[in-house]
């Protein structure tokens, strides 16, 4: 109701030679049941090249008899393309928890880990806490900042930024993993607001801006915004 009423308000005011209020920014949303979908996150291939794009991940899998389902850019990454924090695939940590201070998204305190846990179970947490789901942690990919902790924006995040950047981050519903793509440029706390009142998610974590992907065959998305670094997948068997 409240996207209808935007554009009701934007075609009246057009009509009646009125100033028209900025429309609400746009978002793509997928949702992902880790009790029926396969989640996986990919940097690399065995040789330690970095696929940087979709495509290259999605040929290295159907050689393997895999391929790609949906796929995002996961978090932030150093000028080698390898994780700014941590980062675990297939249960085996390849990059460590970072906890040290410095500029920048990634070092705004808290930042925060999303993780799938022992019991297959997504959690999104303030990353001072991964210590306690470490052991038999399947994935965790690490970044910053902590949008939503327990409902709570957070609270470095300005309502009046001017900062204003295409996002990507993702959320958590009980079993369900919620990610998000902004189809506008937007500020993090607009962003953080969102996953909270539209989304009804309590924990929340941006993943990166600028030149934040997507891929959805289904969605006919095959974004190319530069070269990735982690990326957080859905995968399939090869048909």
């Amino acid at each position: 109701m409240r996207r209808a009423a935007a554009w009701i308000c934007l075609a009246l005011a057009s009509l009646l030679g009125l100033p028209a209020a900025a429309r609400e920014p746009r978002y793509t949303v997928l949702r992902v049941d880790t009790r029926t979908q396969q989640l996986a996150l990919f940097l690399g291939d065995e040789r330690g090249r970095a696929f940087h794009r979709f495509k290259t991940l999605d040929a290295w899998l159907q050689a393997r008899g895999r391929r790609l389902r949906l796929a995002m850019n996961a978090g932030m990454f150093e000028p080698d393309y390898s994780p700014v924090g941590l980062f675990v695939a297939d249960g085996r940590e390849r990059a460590p928890l970072n906890l040290r201070d410095g500029a920048g998204n990634f070092y705004l305190k808290p930042n925060g880990v999303f993780l799938l846990d022992r019991d297959g179970k997504p959690r999104v947490i303030e990353a001072a806490r991964y210590p306690e789901f470490a052991g038999g942690a399947r994935l965790a990919t690490q970044s910053g900042p902590l949008l939503l902790e327990g409902g709570r924006v957070h609270p470095a995040l300005d309502p009046d930024s001017r900062s204003r950047h295409l996002r990507n981050g993702i959320g958590v519903k009980g079993d369900e993993v919620i990610w998000a793509i902004s189809d506008d440029k937007v500020s993090l706390y607009e962003f953080a607001r969102y996953f909270r009142d539209e989304l009804g998610c309590r924990d929340a974590l941006y993943l990166d801006g600028t030149l934040s992907s997507l891929y959805a065959p289904e969605l006919k998305r095959a974004d190319r915004r530069g070269k990735l670094g982690p990326i957080l997948a859905v995968t399939e068997p090869s048909k």
